[in-house]
């Protein structure tokens, strides 16, 4: 055979190996191809909460006043919510903050008694100008000593203005320079509506809404002592002996305190604090109620703040999730496996409006799970830490038969 004849030959087998070649690298593009959703496919997952019935409970509406306004305020949960929240006279609530501005400049702990002072002959006569005034004031006599702690005490439990006086007197030489310190400290504080005319309340002109003054008992409250006064039915003081507190309910149905008061023109006023427990942990919601109008004012404040309080307490929601308990399932198709908590939790969550907050966050992860791995994590309104979430047996990652079919 001439080398000519021999060259088509070789050409040919030439050319077949490269289609071949040629072939087998389309081919395998095409499953590349196919492939190219899977690289990037996440695991479905599935969330079954049916066995949870607090999932669907509806709490009944916020028990509102039906006059004057009011707010909640439940820190622990994040929620603030107002009613009718006008700017209004708040009598004798005037006075946490006169509490607030004395503790700023003279902070006192436990067994301290911090500065005191004598009563002098025009604190005497304070006491009897306020007394004929119908004014909350408790009995003083020239030359004893009253330290802040006394002072305190009397504001807070039986809301005595010519206490408040003294209190007021200690920090600032003038009444007005004193009054400059609230309106200063409120602003701090971000209580936009909120104005101070004297350190009692007995003016008309010291004013502020519901919000602001749960805002400002929140802010109070965080001293232990306070707490601890507050939540006291009477006190005994140098002079006066006992005197019992004006708060309604303190000390009884969990009532913590803290402040109420009554004008003529604001009507009944009423700061309270209710406890609760969350996650084992004792906690204080607040509830307040302004403009209270006809009858027994203090009482009728003091009912309707329970009211809104407990209202307020009933729509904590608290789901009790056990170890291992099958919250859902996670996988590829149809090879799932079930999920749940890596620990016992407690979720709670304030579900006054129906606002089922949880949300699960799902992990990164690969075509592999195991089991024990954290898939996700279960988070509810950044009110409680993320609860992680385990897949409580593996999914073997998708065979490359199972991929292409």
């Amino acid at each position: 055979m001439s080398r000519s004849s021999r060259h088509p030959t070789l050409r040919g087998l030439v050319a077949r190996f490269f289609a071949i070649l040629l072939g087998a690298v389309v081919a395998s593009a095409g499953i590349v191809a196919m492939q190219l959703p899977f690289l990037h496919e996440r695991p479905t997952i599935h969330l079954s909460l049916n066995p949870y019935a607090s999932f669907g409970f509806t709490p009944p509406p916020l028990a509102w006043p039906t006059q004057g306004s009011a707010a909640i305020d439940v820190p622990a949960l994040g929620i603030t919510l107002a009613h009718h929240n006008q700017v209004v006279p708040i009598a004798s609530l005037t006075k946490l903050m006169t509490v607030y501005v004395a503790l700023k400049a003279y902070p006192l702990g436990f067994g301290q008694t911090g500065p005191c002072i004598t009563v002098s002959n025009a604190d005497v006569l304070n006491y009897q100008m306020e007394k004929s005034q119908d004014d909350a004031a408790v009995i003083v006599q020239e030359g004893e000593q009253l330290c802040e702690i006394d002072l305190l005490d009397g504001v807070l439990v039986h809301s005595a203005a010519n206490y408040a006086d003294m209190l007021a007197g200690m920090v600032a030489p003038t009444a007005e320079a004193f009054v400059a310190k609230m309106n200063a400290t409120a602003k701090s504080l971000g209580l936009r509506n909120t104005r101070y005319a004297d350190d009692t309340g007995v003016s008309n002109d010291s004013v502020s809404t519901a919000l602001d003054q749960a805002k400002l008992a929140r802010t109070v409250m965080r001293s232990p002592l306070v707490r601890s006064i507050v939540d006291q039915t009477q006190v005994d003081l140098p002079f006066a002996g006992f005197v019992n507190s004006f708060t309604p309910m303190v000390g009884s149905n969990d009532v913590v305190g803290v402040k109420s008061g009554r004008t003529a023109a604001a009507g009944g006023c009423d700061v309270m604090a209710l406890a609760y427990r969350l996650n084992g942990e004792r906690h204080l919601l607040y509830s307040v109620v302004l403009g209270q109008q006809g009858g027994n004012v203090l009482a009728d404040a003091g009912a309707a703040a329970y009211a809104l309080a407990t209202s307020a307490r009933s729509s904590q929601v608290d789901v009790a999730f056990a170890k291992d308990a099958v919250l859902g399932t996670i996988g590829f198709g149809n090879d799932v496996a079930p999920f749940g908590l890596a620990r016992a939790s407690d979720v709670f969550w304030w579900d006054q409006n129906n606002d089922h907050p949880l949300r699960i966050r799902l992990r990164h992860l690969g075509y592999r799970i195991h089991r024990g791995e954290i898939v996700g994590w279960i988070e509810v309104h950044s009110v409680e830490k993320p609860v992680p979430l385990v897949a409580l047996r593996s999914v073997a990652a998708p065979t490359l038969w199972h991929r292409i079919t």
